[in-house]
């Protein structure tokens, strides 16, 4: 079979399934077996594809159709410019997130001590990280699974600043397995959180790529969705410098809600940001000196 005709009949089984970007997903999974780029099919796609990957390809189109998300299949996602490994231990990345880091980003300077809480992949520690000089950060989430991953990531992007023993760690960033801060120690001059925010009662409503196959524990905030938060700036402030700032990624309708929890909290300057749809994306702050 060519490898056009493998692409038709991928994106034909893909769209008939009710995937919405059939055409995206066919192309990218077989780029992913073949190990070709996006010019191939309109270049090469008369060339006859090997049997072994077209029942590689067949396999893959088959888990695709079962909505599991395209990046498990592959194991891939890109963020802010950077290639991450993911499996069904952490969220995917999202575009969403970016605006995150971008915020933190205007504001980290060289030297200064950062705390990614509920890593997850590591995505946003790593990428503060690498597009910052001798900043170092601690990662930490509940599940050793996600920690993994997050010190896969970290070994591939920073390999010459990952701690080798991620509990006690030499290097500029490390990772430490604990419910929000029970086990973290010290303080932070920055503290960015992407914590779980979906209302539990809207968990079995989701797509089913994010309901199904994304880790729960790392979506369900509760019955009001702001349980992390509300834990997270509390505790949070403990271990903050007088003038540390606080990041969060928060839920399209939560900017009023994590804005005022923060101000109560003692944070000035908070901020509410829009990601690019025009939704409210993240909350910042900073620390009042007590």
């Amino acid at each position: 079979m060519t490898y056009r005709e493998l692409y038709e009949r991928g994106k034909e089984a893909l769209a008939f399934a009710g995937i919405g970007e059939a055409e995206l997903d066919a192309r990218l999974l077989l780029e992913f077996v073949c190990g070709t780029s996006r010019n191939d099919l309109l270049a090469h796609g008369d060339g006859e594809v090997e049997s072994e990957k077209q029942a590689a390809y067949e396999t893959l189109i088959g888990e695709r159709r079962k909505r599991i998300p395209l990046q498990y299949l592959t194991g891939v996602q890109n963020f802010m410019g950077l290639e991450f490994f993911v499996d069904r231990n952490v969220l995917i990345p999202r575009q969403d997130t970016e605006i995150l880091v971008e915020e933190a980003l205007k504001n980290l300077h060289d030297g200064m001590h950062v705390l990614d809480m509920c890593t997850g992949s590591g995505c946003i520690l790593i990428s503060l990280l690498y597009y910052t000089n001798h900043c170092d950060g601690l990662g930490v989430d509940i599940s050793p699974k996600a920690l993994a991953v997050a010190k896969r990531n970290s070994a591939a992007l920073l390999p010459k600043e990952t701690a080798a023993d991620a509990e006690e760690g030499f290097g500029r960033i490390r990772f430490l397995q604990s419910d929000l801060f029970a086990a973290v120690e010290g303080k932070f001059d920055m503290i960015a959180a992407n914590p779980p925010y979906i209302v539990s009662a809207d968990m079995e409503a989701l797509m089913p790529e994010v309901g199904e196959y994304e880790p729960w524990l790392a979506l369900d905030g509760g019955s009001d969705g702001l349980l992390f938060y509300r834990r997270i700036v509390e505790e949070g402030r403990k271990h903050l410098f007088g003038g540390g700032m606080l990041f969060f990624e928060i839920g399209c309708d939560q900017g009023e809600a994590v804005s005022g929890l923060m101000e109560r909290a003692g944070f000035l300057e908070v901020h509410v940001v829009k990601d690019y749809g025009g939704l409210d994306r993240v909350v910042y702050g900073t620390l009042g000196f007590q």
